[in-house]
């Protein structure tokens, strides 16, 4: 029989091999480390992995180690629905039940494992003695009733979901459930959260930065695995459960372009920007420029008020040798050009009466496949572009975008051998023309 220190490490150290006894044999070792920090880690932390990373499986087996190795503790597991809920309790269940763990725990108790309570949603153990009579694990759905209840640890897995990417309202409603487990851990308690990518505003934006495993990152997934993921579901799926990338849905207009371009490679290029006035849209800044049969493109974002961002606007504007800025009057009558042109920028306004998605969706569109950002492009900018539906809350980056190649297409196109604009055929595009800009 191993000693009391000798079972102990071994579960504290050892929980792949630990897990392996139970049955678990795939894990492999980011495994391991993700249960060590689950039980033994104090600080409030976030786990992005992609699917199929077994990362349940881990938080099911660090329960029941939590449950062994700190029996005073009490600990909450949630999870989007109580369904949910109950199968990973049932999980921590079936591995306390198991010889291996029995074993384990005589050897450090000297005490045959007994779960005194076991239902669907509650665990305890003849290894604790609370007086109050609060069960070791409670599982609750993220619509449970959270009022009156406090605990030490408390991990979440994927309490944002698919749901969360279609709906502010749920969005909004799993941020106050977060916000409320704040209130209700217990001082020096801890948060783990497991999570997927789904929107941008979501309720990962209160939890603490995640560490990230992509599908390319864990060694779990092979070449063939990823492509057949990648096969059977839409682009929009696969990259938040796979690659972690917020991507807005099947009806996605734009998909990902190169990065990184030298920034030279926009300058004397034209500028444009979609100015933000109150509410919570963002003023857009574009540069692009036509080199070589390629647009180069610089993006800049920011949640103020247009007039909040001259300095940066005039900065970037000058900085990166810039021609014409182009601006809209149809919201401000020209102020904010006018203001501009008052302190040195060569402003160009136009009356647009263009719908914004057939802008986007047919001048945008066309051009993207010549499109590459240069350094110093703001992430968030691209993000915004390539999340871009007809539906999307935020359409500031693309707007501005789409306003510049609307300038720029037809040489572009007709700079392309394979281009139906060849020989003076304007195509389709033709009756989009605007003849204010």
């Amino acid at each position: 029989m191993l000693t009391r220190q000798e079972a102990t490490d071994f579960l504290l150290n050892n929980p792949k091999k630990y897990a392996k006894m139970l049955g678990f044999d795939k894990l492999v070792d980011i495994n391991e480390q993700w249960i060590i920090d689950m039980v033994r880690g104090k600080e409030d932390k976030s786990l992005m992995a992609h699917r199929n990373s077994y990362k349940t499986t881990c938080v099911s087996i660090a329960l029941a180690e939590i449950i062994i190795l700190l029996p005073r503790l009490r600990t909450m597991f949630m999870r989007k629905t109580d369904t949910d809920v109950k199968e990973v309790v049932k999980q921590a269940q079936k591995i306390l039940d198991d010889p291996h763990t029995v074993y384990l725990v005589q050897c450090i108790y000297g005490i045959n494992l007994n779960q005194t309570t076991k239902t669907a949603t509650e665990i305890s153990t003849n290894l604790s003695a609370d007086i109050k009579g609060t069960s070791q694990l409670v599982g609750i759905g993220s619509g449970g009733s959270l009022t009156g209840k406090h605990f030490d640890r408390i991990f979440t897995d994927d309490i944002i979901n698919v749901q969360d990417r279609i709906s502010k309202a749920e969005r909004d409603r799993t941020k106050l459930v977060y916000q409320e487990l704040q209130n209700i851990k217990n001082r020096g308690g801890r948060i783990y959260n497991t999570l997927t990518p789904w929107h941008r505003d979501d309720a990962s934006t209160l939890m603490p930065a995640p560490e990230k495993y992509t599908c390319y990152d864990t060694g779990i997934m092979t070449a063939e695995d990823i492509a057949e993921k990648k096969e059977s579901m839409s682009p929009a799926l696969f990259c938040a459960n796979y690659e972690l990338r917020h991507i807005a849905s099947e009806d996605v207009l734009f998909d990902d372009r190169p990065t990184g371009a030298e920034v030279r490679l926009v300058y004397n290029g034209l500028c444009h920007v979609d100015s933000a006035f109150y509410g919570a849209d963002y003023t857009a800044f574009t540069i692009m420029n036509y080199v070589d049969g390629k647009l180069y493109v610089y993006g800049r974002m920011w949640r103020k008020h247009v007039e909040d961002c001259y300095d940066d606007i005039i900065g970037l504007w000058k900085a990166h040798l810039c021609g014409k800025l182009y601006m809209e009057t149809n919201a401000d009558k020209g102020m904010v050009a006018r203001d501009l042109k008052n302190r040195g920028v060569r402003t160009v306004t136009y009356a647009e009466d263009m719908n914004k998605h057939i802008k986007i969706a047919t001048y945008l569109k066309a051009v993207w496949k010549y499109v590459y950002f240069v350094e110093g492009t703001d992430a968030e900018y691209i993000e915004q572009i390539c999340d871009y539906t007809e539906d999307a809350e935020h359409d500031d980056a693309p707007d501005s975008c789409a306003c510049l190649a609307r300038l720029l297409w037809r040489k572009v196109l007709r700079d392309d051998p394979y281009s139906a604009l060849k020989g003076g055929n304007y195509a389709d595009l033709s009756r989009f023309t605007n003849s204010n800009f």
